[in-house]
């Protein structure tokens, strides 16, 4: 599709002119350990409310909130397709943690591989404080693609560390080797700590992975950030990679659903908004979603009608409060520190689209490659419209409204709708 850039994204920018400071990306998982009572009497969101003031949802709510089918023409939804996950550090005990996870909620054993193209870093949280927060995002990553798309293969792709540069060589493996029909990515850097904005040559290098990805036939998806529009700046900026136009951007909401899944309402993620913090918002701030025009990249054709002169984000969203959470399991804590988390963060939002869109892939009997323009096309009957809101954290924001807006995008998935849209005259089966 095509877009016009701004720096020197797309342009005439080399080695001896871009700017070469290396990009570091963070994630910012956010996890409050559940007492084991609330795991043995099977997370109800009302009892976890009551008990801890934050919701507790497990894969089968979202599957009834957002209408995402169990079965496919009759197998396991995600058959058939892969879902690469780009993390960094990962984490030692996945696999195991995935097992359990699939145990407790009745899902079928995973077909998940690891990758270390890098090499294989050793887990020491001493030695890298952020390597604990890698290791969880991992972990939300992983169990929440198998969660939505039980029948995907899961190809986890691990960097040896969170520099820009190293992530970026995981990328190119990853869509060299076509490791995934769908390729998420948690993580993230506000365009204003990117030195050189579009010259830098870490972000030209990476475009140029999304627009291969493109070219392949890869949907790519990335988070638009957990401290809101500004992201501790003085002024509103997009987080990159979301905010390259050929990568999806994911928002995040508070889903209030019952406790058979069915959806009641939805608001933008902003915990620091006391009109929409949820039960009481008792811990306090956790983050707000992101969502900002891009200071890089200039409006893509798909986003004409959006009324801003250049790239915005978000593009769609997903629940991402931790108040209404959804359950993970950690078990590289050690002793009493393993077990179930409550989960929040737009890294929840980014797996969660990946997963859904191998789902319409399996439905379709292709794979549907860039998203963005596919899904600005479709019909708003196929999303929930988030209209209350809004992502100001500690600076400037956007608010919610009827249609697109920067905060949650086209709005949250109804997926039974977008395969209406997509795959028509799939069979889609539902748990009774």
């Amino acid at each position: 599709m095509a877009f016009a850039a701004l720096g020197a994204v797309g342009g005439t920018a080399s080695a001896a002119t871009g700017n070469s400071t290396p990009i570091t990306y963070t994630v910012h998982p956010i996890a409050i350990q559940a007492a084991s009572s609330l795991s043995s009497g099977g997370f109800v969101p009302s009892t976890c409310v009551k008990e801890v003031g934050l919701a507790c949802y497990t894969p089968s709510i979202f599957h009834t909130a957002y209408q995402i089918p169990w079965t496919v023409n009759g197998e396991p939804a995600g058959t058939g397709t892969s879902v690469a996950i780009i993390d960094a550090y990962g984490s030692p005990t996945v696999a195991q943690d995935l097992a359990t996870y699939d145990q407790t909620f009745g899902l079928p054993a995973a077909n998940l591989h690891v990758y270390y193209p890098g090499g294989k870093p050793t887990y020491n949280p001493l030695q890298n404080h952020s390597e604990t927060s890698w290791a969880e995002e991992t972990s939300l990553d992983v169990q929440t693609v198998h969660a939505l798309a039980p029948g995907a293969t899961i190809n986890l792709i691990v960097a040896a560390n969170n520099a820009g540069n190293v992530l970026n060589n995981a990328e190119q493996y990853a869509i060299t080797n076509h490791l995934g029909d769908v390729m998420s990515m948690s993580f993230g850097s506000p365009e204003a700590a990117i030195a050189g904005g579009g010259n830098n040559l870490q972000l030209q290098q990476a475009d140029a992975i999304y627009q291969q990805a493109a070219k392949d036939g890869i949907s790519v998806f990335a988070s638009s950030g957990d401290s809101g529009a500004s992201a501790g700046y003085p002024t509103a900026n997009a987080s990159f990679p979301a905010s390259d136009p050929y990568v999806t951007s994911t928002g995040g909401t508070d889903l209030f659903a019952n406790n058979k899944g069915v959806y009641q309402s939805e608001y933008t993620w902003n915990d620091s908004d006391p009109s929409t913090c949820p039960f009481g918002c008792q811990y306090g701030v956790f983050g707000a979603t992101g969502g900002a025009p891009s200071s890089v990249f200039a409006r893509p054709a798909y986003q004409s009608a959006t009324g801003y002169a250049t790239r915005t984000t978000s593009d769609v969203a997903f629940n991402a409060s931790v108040y209404t959470a959804t359950m993970i399991y950690l078990g590289f804590l050690g002793g009493p520190n393993n077990g179930f988390y409550f989960f929040g963060g737009t890294s929840e939002a980014s797996p969660s689209w990946a997963a859904i869109t191998a789902d319409l892939d399996q439905a379709a009997g292709r794979d549907l490659g860039q998203m963005n323009p596919i899904l600005y096309s479709l019909p708003t009957a196929d999303f929930h419209d988030i209209t209350v809101g809004n992502n100001a954290l500690d600076g400037p924001g956007f608010s919610a409204g009827p249609g697109y807006d920067l905060p949650t995008g086209l709005g949250t998935p109804i997926v039974s709708k977008l395969m209406g849209s997509l795959a028509k005259g799939a069979r889609l089966g539902y748990k009774a």
